[in-house]
């Protein structure tokens, strides 16, 4: 049996290919955990949705179909080896802490139904790095660490061999195992088995069209438009990301086959380089999985957040007065993605000019994010609040009207998710605040009723906050 977990995918896969190339007949599940599902704002779960439906796609291609079941996997994935009478279970591992304790439980759970069925012979659990570039452990410093400092793991990594999944890999067209159906009484709809329409949110158009098929199309417009990556890839008001980060969290794209596909053309290594970033944070957090609730450097556990619950809340409502803070988040209540320099801008906000401690952010983010990950997530908010390996130094604290100022030169980005500032010039977009009351009035802008004063001053909280963190280094 194949369990897909973060690798909705049949082409460039280990497990899948593995399986299909060493079995006789291979049982493709997926398991709705309640427990994360219940974490996961509306816009990933219709996103999953559509890449379960492509997923089941092509496995009626090749006569089989997912069975899609909902439980706790310690439970239904030993149960539905049992049903389906499959004697090897394969899967892509996952570096998250929960991930991690999940299989775990699994491994525990099919020692049970070994005891049960298999006279006490273990049954085998093969986990592939389907996930990542290269797996955990691989890239390391001369002590056998991973390098604090992400440049000297990016040029280790640069370096580092891949194995041979990617060049050994099977046709999924071509698969010689016969790919399962459910039988009636395991049908989606009885017992716990699920449908995709019953997935929340699932009726909603997903962030994506969904499917590995799909994923190759995006990659090969990142690849058309790659030489434009390094300059545009700040500008918020540009279509000038590379638009792989929600393929690369669900496993619809190879990030291997992003690689390739992307080193050797004009401006795509960079974009190879943030592939690095990936693995280089998944890396750390299976070496340190404590760094998803502590700061990588113990002085900061003396941090003195304010966790003033108002601001924290106006933060998420995009009604801070500060216009592209604003605009960043409103982006992602309503489409659950968020440019990636928008990213850092309000999360600086949050944590260097609110005070409010980096995890609260994470959480939110990740609840609502399409693409919200555990590994990325912790990583760059760690970064942002000066507390994780290789940070930025708890000193830098973006300005959020220069950065706009910047990255949003004509506004064109704050007008499109804060309409109520679409009338004022650009002198005076980014910083409504300072603008005379004229050119308010011919805006048709009235602060503290159109739009909100700013929350805070900027100097005063770069001021505080450079006291705070300085004050928690003295005491660690």
């Amino acid at each position: 049996m194949v369990w897909f977990r973060k690798d909705l995918r049949l082409i460039d896969n280990p497990a899948w290919d593995t399986a299909v190339g060493a079995c006789r007949r291979v049982t493709a599940l997926f398991v709705v955990d309640p427990a994360v599902m219940d974490l996961a704002g509306p816009h990933r779960r219709t996103q999953l949705a559509a890449h379960l439906r492509a997923l089941d796609e092509d496995l009626q291609a090749l006569g089989g179909r997912l069975r899609l079941r909902s439980g706790d996997p310690a439970t239904v994935v030993p149960q539905v080896m049992e049903e389906a009478g499959a004697d090897a279970l394969y899967a892509n591992a996952d570096a998250a802490p929960g991930s991690r304790r999940r299989d775990q439980r699994v491994f525990r759970a099919l020692d049970s139904l070994a005891a049960r069925t298999h006279g006490d012979q273990p049954v085998p659990f093969h986990t592939f790095w389907g996930t990542l570039v290269v797996p955990p452990r691989s890239v390391t410093t001369a002590k056998g660490d991973v390098s604090q400092v992400f440049t000297p793991f990016y040029k280790r990594w640069r370096d580092t061999p891949w194995d041979p999944w990617v060049d050994q890999r099977t046709d999924p067209d071509r698969s010689v195992a016969e790919v399962t159906r459910p039988p009636a009484s395991a049908a989606w709809g009885t017992g716990t088995t699920t449908t995709l329409g019953d997935l929340p949110g699932s009726g909603d158009d997903p962030h994506h069209s969904g499917g590995s098929r799909a994923a190759l199309g995006r990659l090969d417009a990142a690849v058309q438009r790659a030489a434009r990556y390094s300059d545009e890839r700040d500008r918020p008001d540009l279509a000038s990301t590379s638009e792989l980060s929600v393929d690369l969290h669900f496993g619809t794209l190879s990030p291997r086959r992003a690689a390739v596909a992307l080193r050797d053309v004009p401006g795509g290594a960079a974009i190879v380089r943030q592939l690095a970033w990936r693995d280089w944070y998944a890396h750390l957090l299976w070496e340190h999985p404590r760094l998803t609730r502590h700061p990588m450097r113990p002085a900061y556990e003396a941090l003195q957040w304010q966790n003033d619950n108002e601001e924290f809340e106006a933060w998420c409502a995009g009604t801070t007065g500060y216009p592209i803070v604003d605009a960043g988040m409103r982006q992602l209540a309503a489409t659950g993605w968020m440019h990636n320099r928008v990213r850092m801008i309000v999360a600086s906000f949050l944590v260097k000019d609110l005070l409010v401690d980096w995890r609260w952010g994470e959480a939110h983010f990740r609840r609502l994010l399409v693409d919200g990950d555990t590994t990325q997530n912790v990583g760059n908010w760690q970064w942002v609040a000066g507390t994780g390996p290789d940070a930025a130094p708890y000193f830098r604290i973006f300005n959020p009207t220069t950065q706009a100022k910047k990255f949003d030169p004509d506004g064109d980005f704050v007008r499109s998710w804060v309409p109520e500032l679409v009338n004022l010039p650009r002198a005076w977009i980014h910083e409504p605040g300072a603008a005379p009351d004229r050119v308010l009035a011919e805006a048709g802008v009235e602060l503290g009723t159109h739009y909100p004063r700013p929350i805070v001053d900027h100097g005063d909280a770069r001021q505080r906050t450079l006291a705070v963190y300085q004050h928690a280094r003295e005491r660690g």
